[in-house]
């Protein structure tokens, strides 16, 4: 187990590749980033800074090209949806990813057990899992403010290793390194070189954390809201290799830095022998998941992602 205490992994490759003014880019954007972001939210405190950021984001939002990805994607995955509701859930989408922004310099005081902002659910899945020294395999989503669910796992079961993706700008993502670990997050696995530490971690019997609702370009075609999705197998592919349970969890966000975090029944992949068919069911499963819990809070989940390739847009007759 990696020394949580101090261990902040960085894939390479990200930085050797950085010229000399992509160097300095980024010493410009970390100045940017304390001055102008972060000094100011703190001072705010969180349900102000959480306000702030959705009203901020929600003029700002429109104005990017992620908006036009944003109208696509509700159109695909509800296409019965009128012009003003795809509208509205777009803009709750915005507001959503500024409350997000504002919230992170305050995670540490959103701490999900003291702070009295965060309802937990199916905390007694957590303490078995926790209980049977056999580990899991947690699958979440971006829905609502993302950072909390982690830190529910880690301050429950410290040797839980979660994944996460690097910034490009490495004093950022140190920064932000360094407050997951002040909020409890202390085993981070970047993706890219982060597989080696979740195998370590289940193969001592502990459990590992992913988002699995992003494109990933190399999985597997299953569909999302009707629509074929390319899905990352890695999870699945993990509980199968280490006969351990798939977790999923949810997050709402129930006001300005306020939140419910639920943890659903686990449960363990077929492995009938067809290694293909197993995954693919499991994967089914997951995603399933995922859309359930978008429906329930559309204006929550991170839209602005190019989930579905241009084909199912073309397909659907949405430009």
């Amino acid at each position: 187990m990696p020394d949580s205490s101090s261990s902040y992994v960085r894939p390479k490759d990200i930085d050797n590749r950085a010229s000399f003014w992509q160097r300095v880019q980024w010493r410009l954007e970390t100045i940017a980033w304390d001055l102008i972001y972060w000094g100011p939210m703190k001072l705010l405190g969180p349900d102000k800074a959480s306000d702030f950021g959705g009203w901020l984001l929600k003029k700002i939002g429109p104005r990017l090209s992620q908006h036009k990805t944003t109208l696509r994607n509700l159109k695909l995955a509800f296409p019965d949806w009128s012009e003003e509701k795809i509208h509205d859930t777009a803009m709750a989408c915005w507001e959503s990813a500024g409350r997000t922004a504002g919230e992170l310099p305050h995670l540490p005081s959103i701490d999900p057990y003291t702070s009295g902002r965060v309802e937990l659910v199916g905390l007694d899945i957590l303490d078995r899992i926790r209980d049977s020294d056999k580990g899991a395999v947690f699958v979440s989503g971006h829905f609502a403010n993302w950072e909390i669910m982690p830190a529910t796992i880690t301050q429950r079961i410290p040797d839980a290793v979660m994944t996460y993706r690097a910034l490009n700008n490495p004093h950022i993502d140190r920064r932000i390194a360094e407050l997951r670990h002040d909020y409890g997050t202390t085993v981070n696995a970047p993706k890219g070189i982060g597989t080696r530490e979740l195998m370590r971690a289940l193969s001592r019997g502990a459990p590992v954390a992913l988002m699995n609702d992003q494109k990933f370009n190399e999985g597997i075609s299953v569909p999302l809201f009707g629509h074929e999705a390319m899905t990352a197998p890695g999870p699945t592919r993990l509980a199968l290799k280490y006969g351990v349970p798939i977790v999923p969890v949810s997050t709402e966000r129930t006001g300005p830095a306020r939140f419910r975090v639920e943890f659903h029944e686990p449960f363990v992949p077929e492995n009938t022998g067809n290694t293909d068919a197993d995954i693919r069911n499991s994967v089914l499963r997951i995603n399933a998941f995922i859309e359930e819990h978008v429906r329930k809070a559309p204006g929550q989940w991170f839209w602005q992602h190019r989930r579905w390739p241009k084909d199912a847009w073309k397909k659907a007759g949405i430009t």
